[in-house]
This record gives structure tokens, C-alpha cells and sequence, in this order.
């Protein structure tokens, strides 16, 4: 029977000096999990993620990699690990396959095992045509599925896939979002950071929120934004696109209004005195309604009412990534 949990952590500390970089985190990823780590930069989930991965030692506090203590028993703990950073780890001097050839070298991996699933690896992610190609001459998106097929070839137990979809075209971005989902359902525990909230709320089964240091909860995606108190939302859009924010906010339900877009996103006590109130202001506006729906908390909702951490900021710091 598998161990339940993969990663264990216990009080997880780390100082740079005076600094303050992580302070006593603990949680748990259980086996064949794909668990999210979100928070903004210098929240402390670049630091997390070096100490579970044997880079940086804790000032305090314990890992472990399936049982492995990643400070007393690096070699084992580190055996079971796959990291695919966000920056190309790829070699564009080399092919495809040289590349894959190269990192099954590397952990040892048997030379008919090696060749066998070198091509296994190849064609799962529609690289095999282009196997004798350098990598220098790939597409970002590319280069990002033969980072994941270097790791692989190994077969690690766990993969730390830091922000797999930053800078990709949309294509590239659900390929890799399709894959993730497959090899985890093929039994790959994923251990992943992204600035992306709704890419987290695709992908995750669990997701834990750290900043400033400090986890803030750990819980799946549907239950954080069950936490979420928020209003009522309605989601409007008229023919004409002049802003009328402050028109809107005059109705006596509303409390709040956003501009999302071509959309005005209302924030109201009461949905069922709102929406007569809506068809009499376009009327009396000589407007159209062209869409109208009510809105559910989101992932991001949760996110910006447990950090305070603004959407577009996170959007900005994925775009300077």
C-alpha cells in the first residue's frame, strides 16, 4: 500500500540573516497528488521549495520526501525528485533526444530502458518528429514539454514544476495543462507554483497560500472559495461601451461596481431586487442588455481576501517572471 503522504513538513523555518523568509510552515502532499503553492513574490515559495528540494538547508524545522529526511538523508530524498524550473533547463546546443538521452545518463537509468523510453516520452509529447533537431531552435512551448520529458525519463515519484505556463501562447499553455492532468492521473505527484490563480483552480486537487513567510490555509479549491463572505454579484454588459460605473452604483442595492472589461461587474445585497432594477436603468438609458449572469465566489476572490494581494498583481509579477 502507497504512504499516503509524499512530502511532510513540521515547523519548516528558514532566516537569510535578520530576514524572516519562511516561518514554521507545516503541511502535508499525499501520494499521486497534484497540490498548488500560490502567493506572491517574496512570500517565501521560492525558499519553500529549495529547502524541500535540498538546495537551501532550514534554519529549523523538518522535511522529508517520503519518509526521507531531505536534511539527514539527501542523497534518498533527492533520488525521488524531478524539478522543472521556470527558466529553460534544456541544453539548445543539443537535440531533443540528446537531451533526454543526457538526463537518463545522469540518474543512472539503463541503456535499453534509456533508448525505449527516450521514444515513449518522444511521441507522448509530439516531439519525436523533431527528435534529431537542436533545442535551439524550439518554441518556448516546446522547450517547456521536453523540460518535463528530461524529468521524466528518470521517473521521480514527485515533480516541482515552477509557473509551467508563464510566457506560453494559449495552445502551448492547455497542452501543458493537458499533460499535467494525464501524468498525474498516471500516478505523477505534482508539487506546483504558478502566479496563475485560475490555472491552480484547473489543476489543483489541494492548494496551500503562503505569504509573507506564513501558510495561511491549505484546503481544496472548491472550499477556499466557500470561505469567501462576499456579496452577490451580477456580471453586465451593454451595446454601448461608455463607462457607467457611477450611474450604476445611484441603484439601491448595489454597493460596489467594477469595470471588467466591456463588463460592469455590480456587487448587491439582494440579486432579486437588483435585476428589475437593471432592465428599468437600460431603459430608461436607451440601452440593450447583451449579457447578464450572477457570479459565484472564484479561486481569486479567495486569494485576494486571504493575502490582500490584488489579481493583477500576481498578473504583472507572471508577466516579469
Amino acid at each position: 500500500m502507497p504512504q499516503e503522504n509524499i512530502i511532510s513538513v513540521s515547523d519548516l523555518t528558514k532566516y537569510y540573516g535578520n530576514l524572516l523568509a519562511v516561518d514554521q510552515i507545516s503541511f502535508e502532499v499525499k501520494n499521486q497528488e497534484l497540490f498548488g503553492f500560490l502567493g506572491p513574490n517574496g512570500a517565501g515559495k521560492t525558499t519553500t521549495i529549495n529547502m524541500l528540494t535540498g538546495i537551501t538547508k532550514p534554519t529549523s524545522g523538518k522535511a522529508s520526501i517520503a519518509g526521507y529526511d531531505i536534511t539527514k538523508e539527501p542523497i534518498k530524498a533527492k533520488g525521488l525528485i524531478g524539478v522543472v524550473p521556470d527558466v529553460s533547463g534544456v541544453y539548445d546546443e543539443m537535440t531533443a533526444l540528446g537531451n533526454i538521452d543526457f538526463s537518463a545518463k545522469l540518474h543512472s537509468v539503463p541503456k535499453e530502458k534509456r533508448k525505449a523510453r527516450a521514444k515513449e516520452l518522444l511521441e507522448l509529447f509530439n516531439l519525436y518528429e523533431r527528435r534529431n533537431d537542436r533545442v535551439g531552435t524550439f518554441s518556448r512551448g516546446m522547450k517547456k514539454r521536453l523540460m518535463i520529458a528530461t524529468t521524466l525519463v528518470y521517473e521521480p515519484k514527485i515533480i516541482f514544476l515552477d509557473e509551467p505556463t508563464t510566457g506560453l501562447d494559449v495552445q502551448s499553455s492547455r497542452q501543458i495543462r493537458d499533460l499535467i492532468k494525464e501524468m498525474n492521473k498516471d500516478g505523477t505527484t505534482f508539487f506546483l507554483t504558478t502566479h496563475y490563480i485560475e490555472e491552480a483552480d484547473q489543476l489543483c486537487q489541494r492548494i496551500a497560500i503562503i505569504n509573507k513567510g506564513k501558510l495561511i490555509t491549505v484546503d481544496t479549491p472548491e472550499r477556499l472559495k466557500k470561505m469567501v463572505q462576499t456579496e452577490n454579484m451580477i456580471e453586465i454588459s451593454f451595446n454601448n461601451t461608455a463607462d457607467f460605473s457611477e450611474k450604476l452604483k445611484d441603484l439601491n442595492p448595489v454597493k460596489n461596481v467594477v469595470r471588467v472589461a466591456d463588463k460592469f461587474r455590480l456587487y448587491v445585497t439582494d440579486l432579486s431586487e437588483t435585476l428589475p432594477l437593471i432592465v428599468d436603468f437600460a431603459n430608461h438609458n436607451q440601452l440593450k442588455v447583451t449579457s447578464i449572469v450572477t457570479l459565484k465566489p472564484t479561486l481569486e476572490d479567495a486569494f485576494v481576501s486571504l493575502t490582500s494581494v490584488r489579481p493583477e498583481v500576481m498578473a504583472n509579477e507572471a508577466r516579469d517572471a
